[in-house]
């Protein structure tokens, strides 16, 4: 058994007016990148955590072939929400785990067991700017307003994934790896309302996604912090292999 994390596949398999191709090389023919390293890597015995942007179709009729895509790939297969997931309404949970069940799972408000490890998560959020920047392209300012309706996003967000947390404590668990949509902090912070969670409970490893391109692969943490390991697991960050995250 071995446990592996990749996000933001962006499949559009019925929504085709959305090809990722307009962003670049690395996305070209990038379904075919998945399921080639996805078979390479996966045994039918593994689990892959696929940590949100799963799919650009508004409603769930919309995603039947991206999600299939996903299902027809090797492993036990454990969806995060991404910002732009919106055939998955929060509230509705429970009732997309019943319609997939020994499908495809879903990560939200509650959690999932990899041997003695709880495997936690929330889409997450952060602040993205706009930020004013002088003629050096230091940060000199930012939009304050905007800034606070997303710190209220990040407490909604930081409250769902304590009740991941304490659903697997109360389950037993004592080991944790956290998985994020949003990354844990943005390039204002050191450290965040994320980053302090993942460290009061002891997880051993954050794992997230959503940072495209060169210019934002280095917007958060990644490596060692506080004796917790970061990890980005974009896909184009990645060119689309998944990351192995326990043996």
């Amino acid at each position: 058994m071995a446990l592996f994390a990749l996000g933001d596949f962006h499949l559009s398999f019925q929504v085709p007016d959305k090809s990722m191709d307009v962003f670049g090389p690395v996305w070209h023919h990038h379904e075919e990148k998945i399921r080639k390293n996805c078979t390479d890597l996966i045994s039918p015995d593994d689990t892959l955590v696929v940590t949100g942007d799963h799919s650009w179709g508004r409603k769930l009729p919309q995603c039947t072939e991206d999600l299939g895509f996903i299902e027809s790939l090797p492993g036990r297969k454990i969806l995060l929400r991404g910002n732009h997931d919106m055939f998955w309404d929060a509230k509705k949970t429970a009732s997309l785990n019943r319609q997939f069940e020994g499908r495809l799972s879903f990560l939200q408000n509650n959690f999932f067991a990899y041997e003695d490890y709880a495997l936690v998560g929330t889409k997450g959020y952060t602040f993205e700017g706009p930020f004013y920047l002088d003629r050096a392209g230091r940060i000199i300012g930012w939009d304050e307003e905007n800034e606070e309706h997303a710190q209220k996003l990040v407490a909604r967000e930081a409250e769902r994934l304590r009740v991941s947390f304490e659903a697997a404590r109360r389950a037993g668990f004592e080991k944790f790896i956290m998985f994020l949509h949003y990354p844990p902090t943005n390039i204002l912070e050191k450290e965040s309302i994320f980053t302090k969670m993942a460290e009061d409970y002891g997880a051993g490893q954050v794992i997230y996604s959503h940072c495209h391109g060169k210019e934002r692969f280095h917007d958060s943490i990644e490596g060692n912090f506080h004796g917790i390991d970061y990890h980005l697991v974009s896909g184009d960050y990645r060119d689309f292999q998944p990351l192995q995250l326990l043996p």
